[in-house]
Formats: C-alpha cells, structure tokens, sequence
C-alpha cells in the first residue's frame, strides 16, 4: 500500500539541506537564522522561576493575561495604537504556527493568496495544504527587491483571499517602506482581503528606520494579522513561542482553529517573558545591538569581490557573487561550504522558478568572533 501527502513534492528545506552540509564539513553556518551566543540569563532564570512557582499547568487559550497585557503596552509605547489583551492578542508556538492557523482559518479550496518572492518558505505549502492558490509576485534583485504595486493592482480579483507581507524581510533584509504601507491601505480598502503581516523582524531594523507596522495603519489594521516573534527576539530560537494580533472578530475565528491546533503554549516560558518584558529595553536596544554586528560584518568584507547593499532589518545580509562565478547560487553555496568552510542560503530556491540571481543570504547574528572567522574566508574567494 502506497501513501501520498498532501504536500508529494515538496522535500527537505534548503536550511536543513545547508545546515546538515555545514556539520558535516565543520564549516562556520551562517545559513539558518540563529544566533550562536546565549539568550540573557536574566529571562532564563525568570522561566525557571515560573515553574518553581507552580506556572507547570494549561494556560489560556489566548495565553497568559500578564503576557498578552505587556504585549498590548509594547504596541503602545512604539506604535500608539494597541490590541485589547483579551479579545485580539493570542501567544501562539512559534510565528510559523501563526501564520499556519491564520491561513487554515481563512483560505478555501481555490482562493487566491498573493505573497511576495523571494518568500519565506513555509508560506506557499500551507496555502497548498489548504487548497488554496499562490499567486507569486517575484521582486527583483536589480531593484533592491522594491515592490512594484501596480502589479499587485493587476493581480486582485473576485478570488483574492488573502495578501502575505514580510517585513522586514527574510530573505533579502529590506523593509516596507510608510509609502508601501499606504499602497497595500488603498488597494485593500472595500474589499475582503485579509492581510498576514509577518513582523517577526520587528526589533531588527537599521540606519534609523521605523519599523511600519500593519497596526499603524488604522484602515489596513481592521483587517489584517500582525504575527511577532519571541524567538527571534530574545535570542531562543528553539523556545518556539510568539504571537499574534488581529481586530476582535478576525481573532474569535483564529481561535476556532487555535484550539484545535495547539490549544495553549508552554505556561512557564510565557509568564517569564512577561516579566522580562516590564522592562521594555529588552527590546529597545535590539537595533543598535544587531546594527553594531551588521556593521561589523560589512566592514570586514568591504574589500571582498562580493557586492552588497546593507541590509535594512533582519539579522540576515544578502551578498551579490555574479563578480566571482557564474554558478547556480545553489551550487556555488554547497562549495562554498564543502571546500571553503563556509556555509550560506542561496536565494533562488525562495523565486519563482528557482530564478537565480547570484546572491546568498548570510546570517549576521553571530559572536565577533565568528563573523570574523567567516568574513576571513569570504575577503579571501
């Protein structure tokens, strides 16, 4: 007897793919999004302590109310708007399960759900799962990855479910700009999209950048999913716990699937985070700290043949190597780490069509000492 999924071509990620070639050649991985220093002793101690105090039971299924009310002032005090912690935040096991319920949630047998590629990989796959179309919008290297909206204007109809943003963005390390933000405002105003803002990024933005948030956007918000990560934030990636926030009635729904899905998220991590949030530099420092890396990382590779615009947010750096071979970015990156010891993500397995336009994406959320290990090795190809 043979059994089929509902996924039958879709095989192991490029990140276990890269990240597996990397261990097994001893290379430095700068492929996949973690950082190689501890998360704060601080919040870890703040988590033992919620299980020494009894915080070892379900929690709500929206999460714990200490963390969703300091989740509600965090909007505050950076976006002057908020979400009412009882109806319109829920803690969710990671951004990824987020994004799969909210999807789950909306998209039908053939609605059309618009998402922007290079894209993270998960998205595509659970529109699939659901019977759901993509509609791809390729952004172009040769134009920083700037959204061309007029062509977003071309792709809605009668059949668009859903528009999926990323910023800032992983893979390229680019924003969405206030002009952007008011574009994707207009062209969804009177109509039934739901718009997935994928903020996971949010405290990793540069060059004094302010983050536009969904929320900001009083038309834009009453339809959309603002999505953030703890993970990424706090340095954890392995804790798998973020959040999302919606207007009241797009989150009754979300939870009719929550429940179901995962129901509540770890209890423990949950209370320790909201009290390691009551201080709110925790977060505010973040984009200095990991500008200080970018920065650092760029600086030792300025004279390398290697091509790059810095990048805007993220904790990733996209390279341009057309200076240096013409090889398949996925090729190229395997030799880079099989021979040089160094271990990358190219970026056309994110484009349509695998379309290859020379660049890898590097991971700057290293130790100095790392990033100078790797950077060694790029200054000498």
């Amino acid at each position: 007897m043979q059994h089929i999924s509902k996924l039958p071509n879709v095989g192991t990620t490029i990140f276990t793919v890269m990240s597996g070639l990397a261990a097994e050649h001893h290379a430095i991985n700068l492929s996949q999004g973690f950082p190689d220093f501890d998360s704060d002793q601080k919040l870890i101690d703040l988590v033992s302590q919620a299980m020494n105090s009894g915080y070892n039971h379900y929690a709500p299924i929206t999460g714990n109310l200490e963390l969703r009310e300091i989740i509600a002032k965090k909007f505050d005090l950076l976006y002057g708007t908020s979400y009412h912690p009882d109806t319109e935040i829920t803690i969710t096991a990671g951004a990824t399960q987020a994004i799969f319920t909210i999807i789950t949630t909306f998209v039908k047998p053939n609605d059309e759900v618009i998402i922007f590629k290079p894209a993270y990989d998960s998205y595509q796959p659970i529109v699939e799962l659901n019977g759901g179309k993509v509609i791809p919008i390729q952004m172009q290297a040769s134009n920083n990855f700037k959204v061309d909206w007029e062509q977003i204007k071309e792709k809605i109809n009668s059949q668009t479910k859903m528009i999926i943003i990323n910023t800032p963005h992983n893979p390229t390390g680019t924003v969405f700009s206030h002009e952007d933000m008011l574009q994707l405002e207009a062209i969804t105003k009177d109509t039934n999209i739901i718009v997935l803002s994928d903020e996971v990024y949010e405290h990793m933005i540069f060059d004094n950048e302010k983050h536009q948030s969904a929320c900001l956007f009083p038309e834009l918000k009453t339809r959309s999913f603002v999505v953030a990560s703890f993970c990424k934030t706090f340095h954890n990636t392995g804790w798998r716990i973020g959040y999302c926030c919606a207007p009241k009635e797009l989150m009754k729904e979300f939870l009719k699937v929550h429940q179901f899905n995962v129901f509540c998220i770890h209890h423990p991590t949950q209370k320790g985070i909201a009290d390691y949030m009551q201080e709110p530099k925790h977060y505010l420092e973040l984009p200095a700290f990991y500008q200080k890396k970018r920065d650092l990382f760029l600086s030792l590779i300025k004279d390398s043949r290697f091509k790059f615009t810095p990048s805007k947010g993220t904790y990733f750096q996209v390279l341009d190597y057309s200076e240096i071979t013409d090889e398949y970015d996925v090729d190229f990156a395997k030799r880079l780490t099989v021979e040089k010891g160094l271990a990358s993500i190219p970026l056309s397995v994110f484009n349509c069509n695998n379309r290859d336009d020379k660049v890898l994406r590097f991971c700057f959320a290293k130790t100095e000492d790392t990033l100078k290990r790797a950077t060694d090795i790029l200054c000498n190809i």
